[in-house]
């Protein structure tokens, strides 16, 4: 049922959304109806369309978070107050923000392993169709990206890290984490279902086949991490540094402030070496995060679970 009310709470805002958006497009930029249907296939022939590109999606996530927050005031109880919802534990440590992004780094060199093998995958030939569908839908997405991520100046770096790197990491993990993975963990009843139905739902949900599996192991990081800390900031923070990583890269890339052997672009992995250290390191930063965050006592049981996240 909460997820039901998530779906319904996520497509108002959306609705919401969109209409601001195209009311605010309208009138400040002067754009028409027909010029505004044209962002998603070809922004670059819109006036402003990079602006309005961001605005757009800016606040679509917004709408889509917005739908997810208010779901616990919906759903408040005496005994389920709303502001325990997407924490059920304290953030008893701070170090566990700085703990999370420092994952996402070190564990940078393994993803872009994953990221290599998984865009050079061919399906069965009998899903031929659906795999040229798949790389068309690859390909459009590669190049809004592209278009959104043309940093030529700082300010547009800004917008780019308050667009593209904050607003997806409230706005995706309420949804996914904070809601969708809570309760398929107690529909489950088990956390290792949970979290990795969520992380292939979270993988799915971008439309981006040919990079599934590193947003998949994505997914498990984010999640897992939610479920050791007990605290939606906690994943909220590996994946804003996930996707301002990136856009740091590409920023400086585009001033040529990096070798220029080096493309954030491309789909290559690094060395073997750097690969095979970024995963012994990974896995020995998860062992000691899942030992520290277990280790610490919950002061809020979760009031939806007979016993604590773990």
């Amino acid at each position: 049922m909460q997820i039901l009310l998530l779906v319904g709470l996520a497509v108002a805002g959306l609705c919401l959304a969109s209409l601001l958006a195209l009311v605010l497009a309208t009138s400040v930029f002067g754009l028409s109806m027909a010029q505004f249907g044209e962002l998603a296939t070809t922004p670059e022939r819109v006036p402003n369309g990079w602006a309005v590109s961001m605005l757009l999606q800016g606040l679509s996530l917004a709408g889509l978070g917005a739908g997810a927050a208010v779901l616990p005031l919906v759903l408040r109880t005496r005994t389920q107050p709303a502001e325990r919802y997407f924490a059920p534990r304290p953030l008893r440590q701070a170090w566990w923000l700085g703990a999370a992004a420092l994952l996402i780094l070190v564990s940078a060199p393994m993803q872009s392993a994953l990221v290599s093998w998984n865009a050079e995958v061919h399906f069965p030939a009998f899903l031929r169709d659906f795999e040229q569908w798949a790389r068309d839908k690859e390909d459009q997405a590669a190049a809004l990206t592209k278009f959104l991520t043309e940093f030529t100046t700082s300010a547009r770096l800004l917008v780019g890290l308050l667009v593209i790197a904050v607003t997806p990491a409230i706005a995706e993990e309420l949804v996914f984490r904070g809601v969708i993975q809570r309760n398929l963990v107690r529909w489950f009843n088990s956390k290792h279902v949970g979290v990795w139905l969520t992380a292939a739902l979270f993988s799915a949900a971008h439309l981006q086949f040919f990079g599934f599996v590193p947003r998949f192991l994505l997914g498990l990081i984010l999640g897992y991490l939610y479920e050791w800390s007990g605290n939606i900031l906690v994943p909220m923070a590996a994946h804003f540094t996930q996707n301002a990583f990136q856009l740091l890269l590409l920023y400086l890339a585009q001033g040529r402030q990096l070798p220029s052997s080096f493309d954030p672009d491309a789909n290559q992995a690094l060395p073997w070496p750097a690969v095979l250290l970024s995963t012994v390191l990974s896995a020995a930063l998860l062992y000691t995060l899942h030992q520290r965050m277990a280790a610490t006592p919950p002061l809020v049981a979760d009031p939806d679970s007979t016993s604590p996240l773990r």
